[in-house]
């Protein structure tokens, strides 16, 4: 089930919904079935009802135990950024060839093709063309891992938003970080597996569902918090001091386990109890790894904490929060950049009307914290063994629409990106057309994507499966291989 939203505007679940919403609501149906706790289906894992959250096997030797996913919501021209595509800049105010016969529009009627938006140079010893849009993270090209050849289903933002969260275009299923909790739990013990960290201004289109558990149990949903909106309603009240609310917890764990002892088969009720353990421990644990200032003046400084854009700042303290998150061991954290609340050209990537006024400004507010984040990663060895990706839900039109100076919508060819454990850096995968419309080398699919990420886990996509209504429901569907030339 989909827990209930607050009303505060971003939402972000309080503690009361948390409570709710993880107290074991469906757990039991995951743990009790086929009448025992390790399946007779190796395809589900065994999960102790004592600690759901407790850290399992992986099916092989992993290459990261856990996974950052940068997420611009939005589409981010990958024309503009990533793709180059000289025949772009030759053809240049031109019409496009067979566009009445090749067109998947979105708002209506395409004009001429356009040059990319931002210069394009060669980066590092790859030589790679990248452009001067995200300068940071241009400089980190021979660390980064290309696929060129993404595409996805829809060329709407909220089903794209879907696919590139949960695999599917529908509401209603779980996305990929509540598949690695169900599958891996976690390393943390006073942390949830699996954290979002939505973006300063808002959430995206598609909203909880991007971090939601689907028909997964609601303890494998994202919890969602970020530096400046914590979990609300978590901490103590006021007038109970410290000792008094560890004194109430301690009875409260006795009794508890004393309950527990008489109904030792009750799986429901020994996943309501950890649920609720961690609800405590997180009173601690959330204030604590949010609290940004014990962290050096270099630091706050490299990712742009100090920049006078309260949005910049906002999106740097998400990114050290990020960091702070993965190195006390949660297993899964997706970080937002851009909403959907503050409208076209101010909160987001979707550039229809004036991309290059609107990227100019958006832009700078991700790529020096993100930059920063993954060079932090990397000096605190972290990098080892942390899959980072960078995803958005599809890419854009080579062609301004007619009367607007922007790019409309395209799910048949885009980019998106990888470092860390397990990928070849400085690698780039297939490849668009000539003009960067549509994937036509080593065509990629988002199945093949989240295929490729939990075989760097350690998880065989096509094993890990939850039995709902009828179905041995996967991730990747029934389709997805794992995109080997990448790896390591």
């Amino acid at each position: 089930m989909t827990p209930p939203l607050s009303t505060n505007g971003l939402g972000l679940l309080n503690r009361r919904n948390f409570l709710s919403s993880a107290a074991g609501l469906g757990l039991a149906t995951l743990l009790g079935e086929n009448n025992s706790l390790a399946s007779t289906r190796p395809i589900h894992p065994a999960i102790d009802p004592s600690n759901p959250l407790g850290a399992r096997s992986t099916h092989f030797a992993p290459k990261a135990k856990r996974v950052l996913i940068l997420f611009c919501s939005g589409a981010v021209s990958h024309l503009d950024s990533w793709d180059w595509k000289p025949e772009l800049l030759r053809m240049d105010g031109k019409p496009m060839p067979g566009a009445k016969e090749n067109f998947l529009t979105f708002q209506g009627e395409n004009g001429n093709l356009v040059r990319p938006l931002y210069d394009f140079k060669p980066r590092g010893q790859t030589g790679k063309m990248v452009s001067d849009l995200f300068p940071h993270l241009a400089s980190m090209t021979d660390d980064l891992t290309f696929i060129h050849s993404m595409t996805a289903k829809s060329n709407t933002h909220g089903p794209a938003e879907n696919q590139m969260s949960t695999g599917f275009i529908f509401d209603g299923f779980p996305s990929l970080g509540s598949w690695v909790s169900y599958a891996l739990g976690s390393e943390a013990e006073n942390l949830p597996a699996y954290v979002a960290i939505p973006d300063p201004r808002g959430v995206p289109q598609a909203g909880v569902n991007n971090w939601g558990n689907g028909f997964l149990p609601a303890l494998f949903q994202g919890t969602a918090f970020n530096s400046s909106r914590p979990i609300y309603n978590l901490a103590r009240p006021e007038k109970v001091s410290a000792a008094s609310d560890l004194a109430a917890r301690d009875v409260l764990k006795f009794l508890n386990e004393k309950h527990l002892e008489k109904f030792p088969g009750d799986t429901e009720l020994a996943a309501r109890i950890a649920s609720y353990e961690l609800a405590a421990k997180m009173q601690l644990s959330v204030p604590e790894v949010s609290d940004l200032s014990k962290e050096p003046t270099s630091t706050l400084k490299a990712y742009g904490v100090d920049d006078p854009n309260p949005v910049k700042s906002g999106f740097a303290k998400n990114c050290l929060l990020a960091r702070r998150l993965l190195e006390r061991g949660v297993r899964c954290v997706k970080l937002y950049n851009g909403a959907y609340a503050m409208g076209e050209g101010i909160g987001n990537w979707d550039g229809h009307r004036k991309l290059k006024e609107q990227y100019d400004k958006h832009a700078p507010i991700f790529d020096q914290p993100a930059a920063a984040l993954i060079r932090d990663l990397r000096q605190r060895g972290l990098l080892e063994d942390t899959l980072v990706v960078w995803c958005t839900e599809f890419g854009r039109m080579p062609t301004f629409q007619k009367g607007a100076s922007g790019r409309d919508h395209n799910p048949q060819g885009f980019t998106v990106w990888m470092t860390g454990a397990g990928v070849k850096p400085g690698v780039s995968y297939g490849a668009t057309d000539e003009l960067g419309h549509k994937a036509v080398d080593k065509i990629t699919t988002i199945y093949d994507f989240h295929a490729t990420i939990l075989h760097l886990l350690g998880l065989d996509h096509e094993r890990l499966s939850y039995y709902h209504n009828g179905i041995d429901r996967r991730l990747t569907d029934v389709h997805g291989h794992v995109i080997k030339a990448v790896l390591t």
